[in-house]
C-alpha cells in the first residue's frame, strides 16, 4: 500500500497546474504543430493566432495593450531585461542611479549588483519590522539622475504587499521608469498593477497555475514611446527584437489561459485561500507563533512565521510526512544562508532561524492543521 503524499504547501515556489490549463498545454504539445513565426502555411498561422490570443489574455489582467506584452521564460528573465536592458540608455543620458528595496527577489538584486559593479549607484530602501516599505521612503531616495525605481508587488517570502499604487502616484512628476516584479501578485491582487504609471511588469506563469518555463515582461508605452530597453541576447528578432528565440507555443497558450482564469476567479480564489489561512492560524496560534507580517497587508495564501524555541529545519522535518513547507525562497534555499528579507526586517536571529513559509492555493485540499500543530509543539 502506497503511503499518501504530504499536502503541498509551497505554492510560492511553484504552484500546481489548473486542470483546464494542463489539458490545453497537452493539446498544443500533442495535436498542434507550428512555429508562430511561420507565415506560409496554416499550422504557423494557427500558432500565431494562438500566441496573439494569449498575449491579449495576459495584457487584460493589468489593463495593458496586447503589443505591450513580451513573452519570456519567466519573471527572472523579465527582471534581467527590465534592469540590465536600461544600462545603455542610462549611460547615454547620464542617469546612473537606481532605487529599489532590500527585500527584492535575488532576480532583481543580482542584476542591480551587476550594474553597481559597473559604476551605477543603487539605493536599497529597507522595510519595517513587518516586511513593508513605505512609498515615502522610496520617493525620498529619488535624485534628479534616478533612472529606474524597482519595487516588488508582493514579497515571495512573507507575502507582504508593497505600496506600488502609492509609489506610482508619487512618481507622477519624476521621469524615472517604474519596474514592478509581480511574480507573486499578478492575477491575485489585480487593481494595483493596472496603473499606467507602472512602466515595466515582470510575470511568471507557474505562480498563477500555468506551466513552468514561460512568463512575460509588460512594457507600457508613455504616449507613443516604449521603455528604452536593449536586448540581452540576439538572433531571430522575435518579441520586438528584445527576446529572440522560437516562441514555445504550448507554454504561451497555457499561460494565456491561466491568466484569463486568474482574472475571472480572483475573488473566489482569495476567499478560499483566506479560509485556509483562518484554519491554519486557529491551529497554530496556541504555539505562540510570531507572524512576520500584518495580515491585512499580506496575500491571503501566504503565512510566514516562527515558533519560539523551534528551528525551521527541525520543524520541516517533523511535519514532512503531512505537509511540504519551506523556510524561504526556493531560489536560495540550497545556500542555507539566513534570509536577506528577514534580516532586512531586523528580526532576531532566533526568529530568522525559526522562520517557515507556508503557501497554498485554491486547489489545496483540506489540511490537518491540528496534527501539524501537535508535531511542532512536540519539538519545544
Amino acid at each position: 500500500m502506497m503511503t499518501p503524499k504530504p499536502v503541498y504547501l509551497d505554492c510560492n515556489a511553484t504552484a500546481p497546474l489548473e486542470p483546464a490549463v494542463q489539458q490545453t498545454v497537452s493539446h498544443w504539445f500533442s495535436e498542434e504543430i507550428g512555429n508562430a513565426g511561420s507565415r506560409t502555411h496554416s499550422y504557423g498561422l494557427a500558432a500565431k493566432r494562438a500566441v496573439q490570443a494569449a498575449r491579449l489574455q495576459v495584457a487584460d489582467v493589468v489593463c495593458a495593450k496586447e503589443d505591450e506584452v513580451l513573452f519570456t521564460s519567466g519573471a527572472t528573465e523579465s527582471n534581467n531585461i527590465a534592469i540590465l536592458g536600461m544600462a545603455k540608455f542610462a549611460r547615454d543620458e547620464g542617469r546612473g542611479h537606481i532605487v529599489s528595496t532590500a527585500i527584492e527577489h535575488k532576480a532583481v538584486l543580482e542584476p542591480l549588483q551587476a550594474l553597481a559593479s559597473n559604476g551605477f549607484e543603487v539605493t536599497l530602501v529597507k522595510p519595517d519590522s513587518m516586511g513593508a516599505v513605505t512609498a515615502e521612503s522610496v520617493i525620498s531616495a529619488l535624485r534628479p539622475e534616478t533612472l529606474l525605481v524597482s519595487v516588488m508587488h508582493a514579497n515571495n517570502e512573507t507575502g507582504v504587499l508593497q505600496p506600488i499604487t502609492e509609489v506610482a502616484s508619487k512618481l507622477a512628476s519624476h521621469p524615472a521608469f517604474l519596474h514592478v516584479d509581480a511574480a507573486q501578485g499578478f492575477g491575485k491582487d489585480l487593481e494595483a498593477l493596472r496603473s499606467r504609471r507602472i512602466d515595466l511588469i515582470s510575470v511568471s506563469s507557474h505562480k498563477i497555475y500555468g506551466p513552468v518555463g514561460v512568463g512575460a515582461l509588460i512594457t507600457r508605452r508613455r504616449g507613443f514611446k516604449r521603455p528604452p530597453l536593449e536586448p540581452l541576447a540576439y538572433g531571430g528578432g522575435q518579441e520586438g527584437g528584445l527576446r529572440p528565440g522560437t516562441i514555445p507555443v504550448p507554454l504561451v497558450v497555457g499561460f494565456g489561459l491561466a491568466a484569463k482564469l486568474a482574472q475571472r476567479s480572483a475573488k473566489e480564489r482569495a476567499e478560499r485561500t483566506k479560509a485556509i489561512r483562518t484554519q491554519a492560524l486557529e491551529a497554530l496560534r496556541p504555539l505562540g507563533i510570531r507572524v512576520h507580517s500584518r495580515l491585512d497587508q499580506t496575500l491571503p495564501h501566504v503565512l510566514s512565521f516562527s515558533v519560539p524555541g523551534v528551528d525551521s529545519e527541525a520543524l520541516m522535518l517533523a511535519v514532512k510526512d503531512i505537509a511540504a513547507v519551506s523556510n524561504g525562497s526556493a531560489c536560495t534555499s540550497q545556500s542555507y544562508k539566513p534570509s536577506h528579507v528577514l534580516e532586512a526586517m531586523g528580526l532576531s536571529e532566533d526568529a530568522i532561524s525559526g522562520a517557515v513559509r507556508i503557501s497554498w492555493c485554491h486547489m489545496t485540499p483540506n489540511v490537518d492543521w491540528r496534527s501539524i500543530s501537535r508535531m511542532i509543539d512536540s519539538l519545544r
